[in-house]
């Protein structure tokens, strides 16, 4: 049996030996028959091959444009998080203390580090910061305030009541002659059984909410330091904050005086981590050391620059953005000065200085008679200031003089315009035959206890803020007029407090009006101060990052931020959703 298999299978091998050989043989002269004998047949037919060729390229070049077109239309170009953005100041870096920020840089720093009770938000409306919620009662005199749950530092510390309560301790004490002092003067506040801070106000003030737009600085930092040598402590430059932003290092630069501060996003902020993971701000000494660094490209942004000193930057690298801001710069007359106490003489010198003429060294701004603007509150009925007439009023100045000879003081700050605006007015006054000296300061801590809280001057030629509402008590009450207060010009006028308080207190926009135009025919009369201009905003950022949108209203050029949670500078291509 075993012997039969044997041979089948020997059988059944050869039988597929032989096969295999006939079909090698077979394959070669197949080959030979179709192929190789046929290769000289070639160049009889080298035009189609290459049409086949051409078209089996098209059909794969198609396929993958296809597939890529396909691709593309599915993504988009969009910011991402991560990157850095560096913007570039004016000023120097002397606190990072919120609480004594005075300079353009120190307060934007201030801004990106540290979170308010309340803000402003895009729309230009005071809306919650830190705040859950601020309730009036029904007479508006007392103010229940409730934070945000989950509040922390930027060391993972809680922010709590204790927190506020003490920044609001250090802003009313008189040692640490902070801007925030006069807008909590004599309103007391405590932390009620329920965990809610009570402010209770001298008198009813409907925006009370405007007031609360204060920086929060931290209990456990400070505490242990006294108030007279608080900006001397370390936390001025290496601060703990809750804003965006956190304080990572300051370089000084090893040309010039200029300084670099590094921020990094702060992962403790209550709105979560912003996009960016850096925001850098560099502090030049001058508007002319910014506009070389716009044209190297050295920074991301600047709000540094007037719509005239933004032309000189050449590089086609920016875009530019500009928007009203509710600010004015005012002619403030110190109604306590001998030399510019008299009434007429203030009229007079109203009426001789040729405004037109003064604000061509403001150009951009819009011109501002009266110390509130349209966004605040549309009047009806705007009292009418006298016309300029050169001659009537250099007639009436030399009639009050008598023969007296005085010079008027003209006290101003290194700021934007004002310099030179302040330079005009001294020339339009010696027209009138007044004598006049300009005095231009760096806006700083010293300038504020020197130069404002002292009333040092028989003129100031200033710039303030406005705010979203038109609450003008912090600059004509009298209560204001003192070394902490606003009231630049002393200006001091019973009837006139009325009005303020009357407006401040009523939620009656009719009734507003009629008060506030009240108001405007006192301030015309008496002549406190002269309206300049209202103040304009050149914002220049990069054209490959994210800055303000264009829906976002400004109140202040720091309002440039209220959106700065979705500032970005990377992109990066990403899917469509379906």
């Amino acid at each position: 049996m075993a012997n039969t298999l044997k041979k089948r299978g020997q059988k059944i091998v050869r039988k597929f030996s032989r096969i295999s050989v006939k079909a090698r043989e077979e394959g070669k002269e197949h080959i030979k028959e179709n192929l190789i004998a046929r290769v000289s047949h070639i160049r009889d037919i080298k035009l189609l091959i290459a049409e086949w060729c051409l078209l089996v390229a098209g059909l794969v070049m198609l396929a993958i444009t296809q597939a890529f077109w396909s691709g593309s239309s599915y993504a988009q170009d969009v910011f991402v998080s991560g990157g850095s953005y560096t913007e570039a100041t004016v000023g120097a870096v002397n606190s990072l203390n919120p609480l004594f920020a005075m300079t353009s840089s120190e307060r934007v720093l201030s801004r990106l580090m540290f979170s308010t009770l309340t803000t402003v938000d895009y729309s230009g409306n005071m809306g919650m910061g830190m705040l859950k919620s601020l309730t009036p009662d029904e007479n508006g005199k007392v103010w229940k305030a409730e934070l945000r749950n989950g509040l922390k530092w930027s060391d993972g510390e809680d922010i709590t009541n204790e927190d506020v309560l003490y920044t609001i301790a250090l802003i009313q004490n008189p040692a640490v002659n902070t801007v925030y002092s006069s807008a909590l003067r004599n309103v007391k506040v405590v932390e009620n059984e329920e965990g809610q801070i009570v402010f209770t106000l001298p008198s009813a003030y409907a925006d009370f909410a405007t007031a609360l737009d204060f920086p929060v600085v931290p209990k456990h930092e400070l505490e242990d330091t006294p108030a007279v040598t608080l900006v001397e402590d370390d936390f001025s430059q290496t601060p703990v904050s809750s804003g965006p932003f956190m304080f990572n290092a300051t370089q000084k630069n090893t040309i010039g005086d200029d300084v670099t501060v590094f921020l990094s996003a702060n992962p403790n902020y209550y709105y979560g981590k912003p996009m960016l993971n850096s925001f850098a701000v560099h502090a030049y000494a001058d508007k002319d050391d910014v506009i070389n660094a716009m044209n190297s490209g050295a920074v991301t942004a600047t709000a540094e620059l007037s719509g005239s000193e933004a032309s000189k930057v050449t590089s086609q690298n920016y875009i530019k953005f500009d928007a009203g801001i509710n600010s004015g710069a005012f002619m403030f007359f110190n109604m306590t000065s001998e030399n510019v106490k008299n009434k007429d003489l203030r009229k007079a010198i109203r009426q001789g200085i040729d405004l037109i003429n003064v604000r061509t060294n403001a150009p951009g701004n819009v011109m501002l008679d009266y110390p509130l603007v349209d966004s605040q509150i549309k009047l009806t009925n705007y009292p009418k200031i006298p016309s300029y007439n050169f001659d009537v009023a250099k007639e009436k100045i030399t009639e009050l003089m008598n023969g007296k000879d005085i010079i008027l003081n003209i006290a101003t700050v290194n700021s934007g315009y004002l310099p030179a605006v302040a330079e005009s007015l001294k020339g339009q006054l010696e027209l009138l035959d007044l004598n006049a000296n300009v005095t231009v300061y760096e806006e700083n801590q010293d300038f504020v206890g020197n130069i404002i809280a002292k009333r040092s001057y028989d003129i100031l030629v200033y710039e303030v803020e406005l705010g979203a509402d038109p609450d003008l008590l912090p600059y004509y009450h009298s209560t204001q007029a003192s070394s902490s207060g606003l009231n630049l010009s002393n200006y001091k006028n019973a009837l006139v407090d009325d009005l303020l308080i009357g407006a401040r207190e009523t939620l009656d926009t009719a009734l507003r009006i009629k008060k506030y135009e009240s108001f405007l025919n006192y301030w015309v009369e008496d002549v406190p101060a002269i309206g300049l201009y209202q103040s304009n905003m050149t914002y220049l950022y990069n054209k490959n990052a994210r800055a303000l949108g264009n829906n976002v209203t400004l109140v202040t050029p720091l309002d440039r931020f209220s959106d700065v949670m979705n500032y970005a500078s990377v992109r990066a291509a990403k899917n469509k959703t379906p």
